[in-house]
């Protein structure tokens, strides 16, 4: 009996001890987590908005949306996040677009724990360098296999992972469409 009684009170001992030192931890990295993902998002705003200077913060109904602003204080376009799922897990992105939202200046993955070698060229130039002047209107498309007469609103599918790219694309058309109807409003 004492030494079943040792033994529960040495775990709940090892057991505190273990959770008071991950909330210490967690309670450490926390805000330097959230200061590296406001710096990140900071970072991808000029990357997808290229020729910005600097940006105002619209926020409509909870969503965040980026005025992109040049030197002179003119509106150069807008950026904005946007998630959802992907082969392995959350995709989230920037994207960029001009006034109109009807051209794509910009993409930048801002989060993918997708397939090394596979789903996550969805990181790579390549891939993200479609998107620049890509035509919103009617939808952005992705195609499988080469593109053989290019429309301006295609997009082609990362060999072995069309579920990542396809990801990408549907990411973007719900959140063009969100962000079209919160700055009707």
């Amino acid at each position: 009996m004492k030494k079943s009684v040792q033994m529960v009170l040495s775990l709940s001992i090892v057991g505190i001890i273990s959770g008071i030192s991950l909330v210490g931890m967690y309670s450490y990295t926390h805000l330097r987590i959230e200061a590296n993902k406001r710096r990140a998002i900071q970072e991808a705003i000029f990357t997808v908005l290229p020729g910005i200077k600097d940006y105002e913060v619209i926020i409509k109904d909870g969503k965040e949306i980026y005025k992109g602003l040049d030197s002179s204080g003119k509106m150069v376009g807008y950026a904005f996040t946007g998630e959802g799922g992907g082969y392995q897990g959350k995709i989230k992105i920037m994207v960029g677009v001009d006034p109109g939202l009807e051209k794509v200046k910009g993409i930048e993955i801002l989060e993918s724990v997708e397939t090394p070698g596979l789903g996550a060229k969805i990181s790579s130039d390549w891939f993200k360098n479609q998107f620049k002047e890509l035509r919103t209107l009617p939808s952005i498309q992705l195609i499988k296999g080469k593109i053989h007469k290019k429309e301006p609103y295609q997009v082609q599918a990362i060999t072995g992972a069309t579920i990542s790219s396809q990801a990408v694309v549907e990411i973007m058309n719900k959140t063009l469409e969100e962000v079209r109807e919160k700055l009707k409003e």
